[in-house]
C-alpha cells in the first residue's frame, strides 16, 4: 500500500486546512496510508504543504529516495506596501525565505496552485529546476452543489464575501466590497444588500454599519459545512483579495452555481470565465495598491444580475471542467507517486 507523509501539522480554519483534510480524505478512500510526521518512516513521498522548518526531516526523506513535493501559494507581499509593525515585517520575510529556500534546495517536485503562482514565484526567485505542475484547488462536486437548501431573498440582491480574515491589513476587501454593493444598479432597479463571512474586527464592523451605502450583515468565520448553503444563499460572489493566488471561496462559489465579480488580479482571470462571472481590469498597479476601477466592476455585475440564470449555469460548467475534488487528487496522486 503507497503511504504518503502530509506536512506541516495544520488547525483551526483557513485553506491549508480545507486543503489538507479534503485530500487526506480522497487519500484514504482510495487505499492510501497517510502520515503527518517526517520521521514516521517509511514512506513513499513527503507533500510539503507551503513550508515546515523541519528542514533535517525532508533532506531525510530525500536521502531514503522518497519524493519531497512542496505544494506553493501566493507569496508574501501586502506588508511591503502597508505599514505595520517590524515584527510582522520580519515574520513575512522570514517565511519567504523558508519557503524559497525548500523549493531550490530540499523540494524533488514542486505543485503551483495556479498559472499566476507559478509565474509569481519564477519572477520574484528564478526558476527552480526541479520538475513542477499546475494544479487547481478542488471541491466536492456532490458537497458543492446548486442543488440544496437556500435562503435566496427573492426581493433584493445578495452580494456575498467570503474570507477567512477581513482584519488588519486586510480591510481594504471589505472597503472595496462597500463601494461596489453602493454602485451596482440592476435593470428592475431591486435593492440589494452585501453578506460577509470571516473575521473582521468589532470596531470595523461598527463602521461599516454606520457608512454602509447598504445593508450589511456580518455572519462571522463560517464553519466548512455551512459554506455551501451560504453560497446558494447569494446572486453573486465579490472576491475581495487584491492578487489572490487560488482562492477557495471563489471555487466553491462556482461549484455552487455562484457567479464571481472580481478584478483581473491575481489568478482570477484564469479561475473565472467569462460564462461564469464578470473580471474586469484593475484599473491601476495592484501591486502598489492603486485605487481599482470600482465603476466598470459595478456595471459588470449588474449586467450579470440581469441575465443571472445564464451565469449561474456558467459558473456550474466551469466548476465541473475544472475543479473537482477527484480531479485535483490525480493530479497530485500524479506528482507524488507518478
Amino acid at each position: 500500500m503507497p503511504r504518503i507523509c502530509l506536512v506541516p501539522k495544520v488547525h483551526g480554519v483557513g485553506g491549508m486546512v480545507s486543503f489538507q483534510a479534503k485530500l487526506s480524505a480522497s487519500l484514504e478512500r482510495r487505499g492510501i496510508a497517510i502520515c503527518r510526521d517526517l520521521g514516521d518512516t517509511p514512506y513513499d513521498a513527503a507533500l510539503v504543504t507551503g513550508g515546515t522548518r523541519d528542514l533535517a526531516g525532508l533532506w531525510r526523506a530525500r536521502r531514503r529516495g522518497a519524493r519531497v513535493v512542496q505544494r506553493l501559494d501566493g507569496i508574501n507581499w501586502i506588508h511591503r506596501r502597508r505599514r505595520g509593525s517590524l515584527r510582522h515585517f520580519l515574520r513575512a520575510e522570514t517565511g519567504n525565505l523558508l519557503l524559497a529556500l525548500i523549493r531550490q534546495q530540499f523540494a524533488t517536485h514542486i505543485v503551483y496552485q495556479s498559472n499566476f503562482v507559478r509565474d509569481w514565484w519564477q519572477d520574484w526567485f528564478g526558476a527552480a529546476r526541479r520538475p513542477f505542475a499546475v494544479i487547481y484547488n478542488g471541491v466536492d462536486l456532490d458537497l458543492y452543489t446548486p442543488a440544496g437548501p437556500h435562503t435566496r431573498p427573492a426581493d433584493r440582491w445578495r452580494l456575498l464575501v467570503v474570507e477567512g480574515s477581513l482584519a488588519g491589513s486586510l480591510t481594504t476587501g471589505l472597503d472595496l466590497a462597500l463601494q461596489l454593493a453602493g454602485l451596482i444598479q440592476s435593470p428592475d432597479r431591486r435593492p440589494l444588500e452585501l453578506q460577509v463571512a470571516g473575521k473582521v474586527e468589532p470596531r470595523k464592523q461598527d463602521a461599516c454599519l454606520a457608512h454602509s451605502p447598504v445593508p450589511v450583515e456580518f455572519v462571522g468565520v463560517v464553519p466548512r459545512e455551512r459554506i455551501p448553503g451560504l453560497d446558494r444563499s447569494a446572486h453573486l460572489l465579490f472576491s475581495a483579495e487584491i492578487n489572490a493566488p487560488c482562492p477557495n471561496s471563489v471555487i466553491e462559489a462556482l461549484a455552487c452555481g455562484l457567479p464571481v465579480a472580481a478584478f483581473a488580479t491575481g489568478s482570477l482571470a484564469e479561475l473565472v470565465t467569462p460564462q461564469a462571472g464578470c473580471v474586469v481590469p484593475y484599473g491601476g498597479d495592484s501591486w502598489k495598491v492603486d485605487p481599482p476601477d470600482i465603476p466598470s466592476l459595478a456595471r459588470a455585475a449588474g449586467l450579470a444580475l440581469a441575465d443571472l440564470p445564464r451565469y449561474q449555469s456558467g459558473a456550474r460548467a466551469r466548476a465541473e471542467a475544472a475543479f473537482g475534488l477527484e480531479q485535483m487528487v490525480d493530479g497530485y496522486l500524479e506528482v507524488l507517486l507518478g
